[in-house]
């Protein structure tokens, strides 16, 4: 046996009879079965391994996940994908098919929702209907439950909710990570900072997905960007954006640029207080050093295309090759091995 498939069968074995670490319920206390046991996954490997993580266009819903195969030899053992509208393109269905088929074969599924601005209306058009501005005013009308555009809003993730719906009926776990980057300044929904601001929105998304679709599917993915100070695309400090531990299963960090900061590291540790984090997104890959010294993270997930254009296909297998990185196969076989999902 592999030394590497031999030491994860041990670990395995170690798991069932050793004292796990602190861990939190999922926030929803109606939460599926398979809610509960991909987070007890996730508490299982934290601080010891880090899942493969490939994004897809919602248009061309496999090619990156191929891709990595391609370079590595290995799927990638998360698959994500994106909501968003191309044009008046509504792709939800294709990409509920192919979410209902990865989770069927062992992949974790997370997904997410470049969602148009609420002040607009379809077909939305990227740089002026998901980026832009809402001005104070709309926010509060947004944020305020019964006015036109709170209706409308809810009209919006009604439709997403549908999806999710068919996602739940099929037994499909996601990774739900809404309102992406929120604490920078170039999406409708960013850089609204206090208890007013995304925060409050995201309990709003929280209550109408929890409480009246009973999205109980759902593990609450709350995905920020990394810390930075470029002119006009600044990203401010998480705790200013954050709902709190009540509405977050997993907390979140975009990394590109490489800008893989420990002071930044340690302020989402700080933050999650015991939760587990992930690199929600990246563009180049974190080398194993960083790995070692930033080894909280449980997955990474390498932005579409960026897995060619900023990253080496050396950079790439190096990275998949660790022995703390698990991909596709190896994470199969651990789900399927985890019998306390409570």
């Amino acid at each position: 046996m592999p030394a590497k498939k031999n030491f994860l069968f041990i670990y395995l074995i170690a798991l069932s009879i050793s004292a796990t670490a602190q861990r939190f319920s999922p926030v929803n206390p109606d939460a599926s079965d398979g809610v509960k046991r991909t987070l007890n996954f996730l508490y299982d490997i934290k601080g010891k391994y880090i899942l493969s993580g490939q994004q897809n266009y919602n248009s061309n819903r496999n090619t990156f996940s191929d891709s990595a195969k391609n370079i590595t030899g290995k799927y990638p053992a998360v698959w994500g994908c994106d909501f968003m509208n191309w044009g008046d393109k509504d792709l939800g269905p294709q990409i509920v098919a192919e979410a209902i088929k990865k989770s069927h074969d062992g992949y974790l599924i997370t997904l997410m929702w470049h969602e148009g601005r609420p002040t607009d209306d379809p077909p939305y058009d990227f740089e002026r209907n998901v980026k832009g501005r809402i001005a104070d005013t709309a926010w509060t009308q947004l944020t305020t439950p019964g006015t036109p555009l709170n209706k409308k809003w809810l009209a919006q993730i009604d439709v997403i909710a549908g999806y999710l719906k068919q996602l739940r009926d099929a037994g499909v776990t996601v990774l739900w990570r809404p309102y992406h980057e929120m604490n920078g300044v170039w999406f409708w929904w960013g850089n609204r900072k206090g208890p007013d601001g995304i925060a409050k929105l995201w309990k709003m998304m929280y209550d109408r997905f929890t409480n009246y679709h009973h999205l109980n599917n759902l593990l609450w993915v709350w995905g920020a960007n990394g810390l930075r100070d470029i002119p006009f695309d600044e990203a401010y400090d998480y705790a200013d954006y954050y709902p709190g531990p009540e509405y977050v299963d997993i907390l979140g960090a975009d990394v590109y640029h490489f800008d893989y900061e420990q002071k930044d590291y340690n302020s989402l540790l700080a933050l999650a207080n015991g939760k587990p984090i992930a690199l929600t997104e990246t563009g180049e890959l974190p080398t194993p050093l960083i790995l070692s010294v930033q080894p909280q993270w449980c997955w990474f997930m390498v932005w579409t295309s960026w897995l060619w254009t900023d990253n080496t296909r050396d950079r790439v297998k190096q990275v998949y090759n660790m022995p703390r990185a698990l991909n596709h196969d190896e994470v199969q076989a651990k789900l399927d091995s985890i019998k306390n999902i409570k």
